[in-house]
């Protein structure tokens, strides 16, 4: 099941042209993430300061297929893709009205902020994941 939510590409976004400067879509991106994972049940505040677990990206594949504009109110679904051992798959798809923005791959890894070592996900976090993930690949587990 798809996590869905909206963003306005603001002034602040936008190069001088009033075209999205494709470095902000990435602060964005960090933005509709950590509302995801808000969403689940796991918010960042209280993983970070209370469980001491972060997710940092460890990849990030993004492709721009149409510019967007100041003024834009951009579209996110967010798809898990995969959950492994420590690791999570998103898959991202902007769209404003009917133009795909760009999409972006992205894999998370849980890890200690203590150890700052990958952890396996904690029961309720993978059980909240498993609750998004794509049905076509439920049957595809990964370490």
């Amino acid at each position: 099941m798809a996590y869905t939510t909206s963003r306005r590409l603001n002034f602040g976004d936008c190069d001088p042209s009033g075209i999205a400067y494709f470095p902000s879509y990435l602060n964005i991106l960090v933005g509709v993430c950590e509302e995801f994972f808000g969403a689940i049940g796991s918010p960042w505040p209280d993983m970070i300061s209370r469980r001491k677990i972060g997710v940092p990206t460890v990849t990030l594949d993004v492709a721009f297929k149409s510019p967007g504009y100041h003024g834009d109110m951009m579209d996110f679904t967010v798809k898990i893709m995969r959950i492994g051992n420590s690791s999570a798959d998103l898959e991202y798809e902007v769209r404003a009205d009917d133009r795909l923005l760009w999409t972006a791959r992205q894999r998370l890894v849980a890890t200690s902020h203590e150890t700052h070592k990958a952890l396996p996900w904690p029961d309720d976090m993978r059980a909240a994941l498993t609750q998004h993930l794509e049905k076509s690949n439920a049957h595809h587990p990964a370490a």
